[in-house]
């Protein structure tokens, strides 16, 4: 098997396709996780992201201090920062870009989600559909 990379499939393997990043983050968003970690009670390594059942439109984003990587967390790195991402949340989140935005009434992560389909008025729920698996 002389002239074979680690990443060349064997005779008749199907080649392996690269994973895709789940969500990616802008410099904004990039720079709050890094003050946030700079500013937490205790030693983060990042942030969790995931979505729960809830609201009007059906489903919210979570957010919360990653204190460690759990086995089935999908790992983002992006930007110097880490993002964990909950298993169950992975399908719902592919694609997605995480911002940070501030304005007059508030200062929040927003996520440019092209898996989501819809949102409640008051913008505190949203409702997703898993990305489609191609190929």
């Amino acid at each position: 098997m002389t002239g074979m990379s680690p990443d060349t499939p064997a005779t008749g393997a199907k080649p392996v396709r690269p994973r895709p990043q789940v969500m990616r983050l802008t410099e904004a968003a990039a720079s709050r996780v890094r003050e946030l970690a700079s500013r937490a009670d205790s030693e983060i390594i990042g942030l969790r992201v995931g979505i729960k059942n809830g609201g009007c439109a059906g489903m919210e984003y979570t957010v919360e201090y990653a204190h460690d990587v759990r086995p089935t967390d999908e790992v983002v790195e992006d930007k110097g920062v880490k993002i964990l991402v909950d298993p169950k949340a992975v399908l719902f989140l592919l694609g997605t870009e995480m911002d940070f935005k501030v304005d007059k009434m508030a200062a929040q992560f927003v996520f440019n989600n092209p898996n989501q389909t819809g949102a409640c008025g008051c913008g505190e729920s949203v409702q997703l559909t898993p990305a489609k698996a191609d190929g």
